[in-house]
């Protein structure tokens, strides 16, 4: 009897020790957080108006990006996102979009798929770049000859800053979706016509 019960406070210490440490492996919260953005946007929780305001309730283009927050930095044209050079569009791992099917930026056209999505920032413009080169840790090994397309949008003013970086979908008309981004008082619109 006395042995039955050693053995069991033994297995009990071995459970608890080997909860802790599973416990403990887990790593805390990302300072910049993911989050994803769909086309049409907040279709998953509103499939009936997507289809009312889209013609769909399928998801067409869906985003996933990290986002940072200004934290009383200053953002563009800064050692953060300088002026000039291939930016991941947030923090952390590169931006990646799903296309559904096959979509048209910037003249070429795109096939269904995943793909890497990259600005170069300016003062008046974002160079937007889709590469096929997936699961990249930032920019840091951005290969140019992997572009699938680029496309050149103006840079608009925001009223009210966003305090963290935003990606947000919007219909520009039927067959069309604007990729709208903006941080800070900073905001593009990236034209993505749908392929039907």
């Amino acid at each position: 009897m006395k042995t039955t019960i050693l053995l069991f406070g033994l297995l009990v210490a071995s459970f608890f020790s080997a909860t802790a440490q599973t416990a403990s492996a887990f790593r805390g919260l990302d300072k910049s957080p993911m989050d994803m953005a769909y086309y049409p946007d907040d279709y998953a929780h509103d499939r009936k108006f997507a289809k009312e305001k889209i013609g769909t309730d399928k998801a067409m283009i869906r985003v996933t990006y990290c986002r940072p927050g200004k934290k009383d930095r200053d953002i563009f044209g800064t050692k953060l996102v300088p002026y000039g050079k291939v930016w991941r569009l947030g923090a952390d791992e590169a931006t990646e979009v799903k296309f559904y099917q096959d979509v048209m930026v910037g003249g070429k056209k795109i096939p269904a798929g995943t793909y890497s999505v990259y600005a170069i920032p300016t003062e008046k413009d974002w160079t937007m770049i889709f590469s096929s080169d997936l699961d990249q840790w930032g920019a840091y090994s951005y290969n140019e000859a992997l572009d699938v397309a680029r496309v050149t949008v103006p840079v608009q003013k925001m009223d009210t800053p966003a305090e963290n970086f935003s990606i947000r979908f919007a219909k520009q008309d039927a067959n069309t979706a604007l990729m709208n981004m903006g941080w800070d008082t900073t905001m593009v619109a990236v034209p993505i016509t749908i392929v039907r």
